[in-house]
């Protein structure tokens, strides 16, 4: 098992990644592409075994107002064959870890018990436009001195069926 900065040549693998990992749902695998197609700023990961993409890991821009203040983690996705086998803490860990992202606030929308290992924390501020309560809502290195709603790239409003309220797989 190794993990490797996402190219291209991932794309197919991670789309196809995303469908089965959240099945039912077209949104992550759509959003990613969208986010791949409008070259958007991403740091992304995957864990390669066996020369198949069994996990994903994406950082977007986070934004207050037009001025990025830090990244959102999402996507997350494992393949259901190596869930629980701490393939995803393994990824997070990785990515928690590199130049780009261990000096920059974090924000995640996902279950708290599972990204509070990580050092992510509850907050009430910045409001998430996604969790009208924030409560699945938390970040990282996050002062919360500042009310405003965090922005996300475009594509996360424009994927159809955009969630109220998501939980990032793992």
């Amino acid at each position: 098992m190794k993990i490797q900065k996402v190219t291209s040549d991932h794309h197919p693998k991670i789309y196809a990644l995303l469908q089965r990992a959240f099945a039912g749902s077209a949104y992550e695998a759509t959003l990613v592409q969208q986010l791949h197609e409008h070259n958007k700023p991403l740091q992304e990961w995957v864990c390669i075994h066996t020369n198949k993409v069994i996990a994903y890991v994406a950082f977007s821009n986070a934004f207050h107002g037009r001025q990025v203040c830090g990244l959102h983690l999402a996507p997350m996705a494992v393949a259901p064959d190596f869930q629980r086998q701490r393939v995803g803490t393994e990824l997070l860990n990785f990515a928690l870890r590199q130049e780009l992202i261990k000096d920059q606030t974090l924000f995640v929308l996902g279950e708290p018990a599972y990204y509070q290992r990580f050092g992510f924390e509850p907050c009430s501020q910045p409001v998430c436009p996604f969790d009208a309560t924030n409560a699945h809502f938390l970040s990282m290195r996050n002062d919360g001195a500042t009310m405003f709603t965090v922005g996300y790239e475009s594509e996360f409003k424009s994927v159809p069926a955009a969630p109220k309220k998501r939980k990032n797989r793992r």
